[in-house]
């Protein structure tokens, strides 16, 4: 009998996320309470105030108390808070060849693609992409 080996790597997704390609470190965040608060209501939650945060390498665990006096929990992605647009955009600004803005390009694109974003967050990334290339375009033609 032969054995036939499983198909793993035709499953996985191709690329990688800003977390896993070691871009951002968002376990090293110190998340305080009124930022977790405010990016919990702007998600539509009804929170009366935040019990526990608990930060992991690709999530946050929050434990909070909502309108009614219940204790909820739950993980939810870095990407709902207004650091993350930050950092990504700080990591755009950061890109001083066109070669490294390729390689976050890619990166975004992957990241766009698997992960939800605020339509207003997406935007303003896109927006900071494209600023900063032609910027880098600009440079390269003056110093030809």
């Amino acid at each position: 009998m032969l054995y036939k080996p499983r198909k793993i790597n035709s499953y996985r997704r191709k690329g990688q996320s800003l977390i896993t390609a070691n871009k951002i470190k968002p376990e090293q965040w110190h998340i305080s309470h009124a930022e977790a608060k405010a990016a919990l209501i702007v998600k539509g939650y009804k929170v009366k105030q935040i019990k526990k945060i608990h930060c992991l390498k690709h999530q946050v665990c929050i434990s909070y108390w909502d309108e009614q006096g219940n204790i909820c929990s739950s993980f939810f992605s870095y990407r709902i808070f207004s650091r993350w647009q930050k950092e990504v955009e700080q990591l755009v600004d950061n890109c001083q060849i066109l070669k490294d803005w390729k390689k976050l390009n890619h990166i975004m694109q992957y990241e766009f693609a698997y992960y939800h974003y605020f339509q207003e967050m997406q935007d303003a990334i896109y927006t900071a992409l494209e600023n900063r290339l032609s910027v880098l375009k600009l440079t390269s033609q003056q110093a030809v």
